[in-house]
C-alpha cells in the first residue's frame, strides 16, 4: 500500500517522465531513418527530374511482368525492365511538354483504326474496318460497364501519349540524314582498296621485365580518360560457400535403407496379433504399389529402349532376364535398383495422323456443344470413311478435327518416341499395325488415329525401379550449421582470408559489385548479399552469415567505393596492358633504323607479309587481325613509299603500299546517301534518349526496396 501511495504521489511526474522517453524513442527512429522526410522515401522507389515514382506502383507492374513471364524472371530483372520502361516514358514526356508538342485527334483515331482493323468485331460484311461499330461499342461500354470504360479510356490516353512520341521520334528522324559528300566519302571507304607488304613486330617480343608501370602514370591515364573510368557505387568482396551436401555416412545409409526393400521383411499386424511377412522388391507380385509406397521417384509404365537407359550400366540392364534385378547403382544423387518387368518387340518411332472430336465439357475445345455420344458417333462414321478411302482424311481432318495445331496438314502429328502422347493414345500407335485405323477415347475427346509409318522393331523393356535420394541427414545440417557458424565468428574477429586457408576453405574474391547487381560468381543469384554490403551502417570489414537454398555463404565487405572516377587498384587490370603495350612501342620504334623491309625482318627475326585489297571500311590484315590505325595511316602514303613505325593492336608496323585501285566514280551518290541516312536514322531514337537520360535528374533507390 505504501508503494501504491508514493506512485499516486508522483504520478505527474512518472508520465512526464514516459512522454519524454517515447518522444526520445521516436526522434532516435525518425533522426535513423533519415529525418522527417523518411516517409516519402519509403513509398517512393525513385525520382527523375522532379517526378517521383510511387513505390506500390511500381511493386504492382513488376509483379504483373513476372506473373507474364510465367516465372522466367527473377525480381530484380524485372524491376529493371519496369524502371527501364518507366525512365524512358517520363524522360521523353517531359520532353514533349517542354517543347508543347501535341497529338491532333485525328492522328490517334488513325492509330486506334490501325491496331483495331483486324478486329472481327469492328468488321464489317465485305471485311472492312467499320468506324461506326467502333463508336456503338464505345457507346455501349460507357452505357453499361464504367469499369471497362475507364479501361477503354485509359487506352486511348495511351495510345495519345504513344502518337505524341511518334511525332517526336519522327521530327529527331527527320534531321538525320547523310549529304552527297559523306556518301561519296562511305562508298570510297567500302571500295577503295590498297595492296601492302609489312613487316609486325610483335609487342611480345619485348620481355614484360623490361617496362614499368608507375602508380601515377596510371592516375594519369585514368584522368586523362576520364569518361572510359566513370563508375558507380560499388562494393568488393570476398566470401566462402558452404554448400549443403551428404556426409559419406549419409550415403551409406541411404543405400542400405535401399537394400533392405530388397528381401522379403517381417511386420506386426496389430490386427492379427501376429507377424506377417512382407514381400520385398525382388518377390513383390504388385511392383507398381511398390514402387509407389518405397520409392523416392515414381513408377514408369512405359516401354523404353537401350539408348533411354543410364549409360555405362545400360548393357546390365537391358539384357537382364524378365523378373530379375539389377543395382544398387547410383545415379543423378539417387541410390536405384532396377527390376525387368517386361520385354517386348516395338518400333522406336512413329508417324500417326488424327482427327480429334470433341465433346461438351472437354477443355481442349470448350464451344462445342456435341454430346459426348455424338463425339462418339461421329468418331466412327468418320473412321468408317477413311478406312473405305484414305485419301479422304486430310479433308475430313480439316473439316471435323479440333486440334487446330495440325488440322489444316491434314492432322498430321510427324514423327514421336514412347512418352510423348497420351498414354491411350500411344499404346493404339505402338501396339498395332502400320496403317491401321481406330479410335481411341483420351481426357481431349475421341481421336480417328491413323498409323501411317513405323520404324522398324526392335526390343524394348519396361523397367521398375525403387530409389532412395542420398541427401544430409539432421545430423550433417547440424554439423555444418556448427562449422559455418565458427568460421563466421573466428573471420569477423581476425583475417578473414587466413581463417578461410586454415581450414581449407575456397575464398571467391569479387570486385566492383553494383547496387543492382544479382549474382554473385560460383553460386549465382545472392540478391539478399549485395543488399547487405550496400547498407549504410555496414562497414568495410563487416562480416555475415547467409542462408542458401544449397548451404550457407559467410560474406565479407573488403572495400566500398564511392560513385566518380575508378581508383588506381580497380583500374590497374585495364591500363597497365596499355600503357605497357605503349613502352614496348617506343623501345621497338628505336630499335628499327633502316627503311628496308627485308633488313627489318631480318633483324628482328620476322617475315616480310602481305596483304591485299585493304579498304578502310573493314581496316583488317591477313594474318595480322584488325589493325585500324595501321591501314588508316597506309592509305596516306604514296605507292612504293615506305612508312615509318607505327603502332598497332598487336604490334609495330613498318610496311610500303605496293599497289592503289579507286573504283570508279558513281554518276549519282543519292543511293548511297539514302543507304547512310536509313542506318543513321535507326539509331537516332535510342541516341536521343541516351543524350537526354544524361541531362535527366535522376534519384534510383532501386536497390532499397529490391
Amino acid at each position: 500500500m505504501a508503494v501504491l501511495n508514493k506512485i499516486r504521489q508522483r504520478s505527474v511526474f512518472l508520465i512526464v517522465i514516459i512522454a519524454l522517453a517515447l518522444f526520445s524513442f521516436v526522434l532516435a527512429d525518425v533522426i535513423r531513418n533519415g529525418g522527417l522526410s523518411s516517409q516519402k522515401s519509403q513509398n517512393t522507389i525513385a525520382s527523375v527530374n522532379g517526378e517521383d515514382l510511387s513505390r506500390e506502383e511500381f511493386a504492382r507492374q513488376v509483379e504483373a511482368l513476372q506473373r507474364n513471364s510465367g516465372g522466367s524472371v527473377s525480381t530484380i530483372q524485372a524491376a529493371n525492365r519496369v524502371w527501364d520502361q518507366q525512365l524512358r516514358q517520363i524522360i521523353i514526356e517531359n520532353q514533349l511538354e517542354e517543347i508543347g508538342l501535341r497529338a491532333e485527334e485525328d492522328q490517334i483515331t488513325q492509330m486506334i483504326k490501325a491496331q483495331m482493323s483486324n478486329n472481327p468485331n469492328f468488321v464489317n460484311e465485305a471485311g472492312v474496318f467499320d468506324e461506326n461499330r467502333l463508336r456503338e461499342y464505345v457507346a455501349n461500354l460507357r452505357a453499361t460497364s464504367p469499369q471497362a470504360y475507364a479501361q477503354w479510356e485509359q487506352y486511348t490516353q495511351n495510345m495519345a501519349g504513344t502518337a505524341r512520341q511518334s511525332l517526336y521520334l519522327n521530327m529527331i528522324s527527320a534531321g538525320v540524314g547523310a549529304t552527297l559528300t559523306e556518301a561519296e566519302q562511305a562508298y570510297r571507304m567500302q571500295n577503295d582498296n590498297i595492296d601492302l607488304r609489312f613487316v609486325q613486330i610483335p609487342y611480345s617480343s619485348i620481355s614484360d621485365d623490361e617496362v614499368e608501370v608507375s602508380k601515377s602514370e596510371i592516375k594519369d591515364y585514368i584522368q586523362n580518360h576520364s569518361a572510359q573510368f566513370e563508375t558507380e557505387k560499388s562494393v568488393n568482396m570476398q566470401y566462402v560457400f558452404f554448400e549443403e551436401a551428404p556426409s559419406s555416412d549419409d550415403r551409406t545409409e541411404a543405400k542400405q535403407a535401399l537394400t533392405d526393400l530388397m528381401g522379403n521383411s517381417v511386420e506386426y499386424n496389430q490386427a492379427s496379433k501376429a507377424n506377417d511377412t512382407v514381400a520385398g522388391f525382388e518377390n513383390t507380385n504388385d511392383v507398381e504399389n511398390f514402387v509407389s509406397q518405397y520409392s523416392d521417384l515414381p513408377f514408369n509404365n512405359q516401354f523404353v529402349f537401350k539408348n533411354d537407359l543410364p549409360q555405362g550400366i545400360a548393357d546390365e540392364i537391358y539384357n537382364l532376364s524378365e523378373g530379375d534385378v539389377f543395382g544398387p547403382y547410383e545415379e543423378d544423387g539417387y541410390w536405384k535398383v532396377s527390376k525387368l518387368l517386361e520385354t517386348r518387340q516395338m518400333p522406336d518411332s512413329v508417324k500417326a495422323s488424327h482427327i480429334l472430336v470433341t465433346f461438351q465439357g472437354t477443355q481442349f475445345d470448350p464451344e462445342v456443344t456435341r454430346t459426348k455420344e455424338e463425339a462418339q458417333a461421329l468418331a466412327d462414321s468418320v473412321a468408317g470413311v477413311v478406312r473405305n478411302d484414305q485419301s479422304k482424311f486430310a479433308e475430313l481432318a480439316s473439316q471435323f478435327s479440333s486440334d487446330r495445331s495440325n488440322k489444316e496438314q491434314g492432322g498430321d502429328l510427324g514423327y514421336f518416341s514412347p512418352g510423348m502422347m497420351i498414354p491411350a493414345f500411344e499404346d493404339y500407335v505402338f501396339e498395332n499395325e502400320e496403317g491401321d485405323i481406330g479410335v481411341v477415347e483420351t481426357d481431349l475427346g475421341y481421336h480417328v488415329i491413323s498409323i501411317d509409318e513405323q520404324t522398324e522393331e526392335e526390343k524394348a523393356v519396361k523397367i521398375a525401379t525403387i530409389a532412395k535420394e542420398i541427401e544430409p541427414s539432421e545430423r550433417s545440417r547440424n554439423d555444418l550449421f556448427n562449422e559455418v557458424t565458427k568460421f563466421q565468428i573466428a573471420a569477423g574477429e581476425n583475417d578473414f582470408s587466413e581463417q578461410a586457408k586454415s581450414n581449407n576453405y575456397q575464398v571467391r574474391t569479387v570486385r566492383s559489385v553494383k547496387a543492382l547487381d544479382e549474382n554473385l560468381p560460383g553460386i549465382g543469384a545472392q540478391r539478399n548479399v549485395i543488399q547487405w554490403a550496400f547498407q549504410d551502417d555496414v562497414k568495410s570489414g563487416d562480416v555475415k552469415r547467409f542462408d542458401t537454398p544449397n548451404g550457407y555463404v559467410v560474406a565479407q565487405v573488403t572495400a566500398k567505393n564511392k560513385a566518380g572516377l575508378t581508383s588506381v587498384e580497380e583500374a590497374s587490370s585495364r591500363v597497365i596492358p596499355i600503357i605497357t603495350k605503349r613502352k614496348k612501342a617506343e623501345i621497338i620504334k628505336q630499335q628499327i633504323s633502316s627503311n628496308s623491309l627485308q633488313e627489318i625482318a631480318q633483324n628482328q627475326n620476322v617475315i616480310v607479309q602481305t596483304a591485299n585489297a585493304i579498304n578502310l571500311a573493314s581496316p583488317t590484315l591477313a594474318g595480322a587481325g584488325r589493325e585500324p590505325e595501321v591501314v588508316g595511316a597506309a592509305f596516306g602514303l604514296e605507292t612504293g613509299q615506305v612508312s615509318k613505325p607505327v603502332a598497332g593492336e598487336k604490334g609495330v608496323y613498318v610496311f610500303e603500299v605496293t599497289n592503289r585501285t579507286e573504283a570508279p566514280g558513281l554518276n549519282s551518290y543519292n543511293a548511297v546517301a539514302q543507304q547512310e541516312t536509313a542506318q543513321r536514322r535507326q539509331t537516332a531514337g535510342s541516341r536521343v534518349f541516351e543524350a537526354l537520360k544524361k541531362k535527366a535528374e535522376i534519384e534510383d533507390n532501386r536497390a532499397k526496396f529490391y
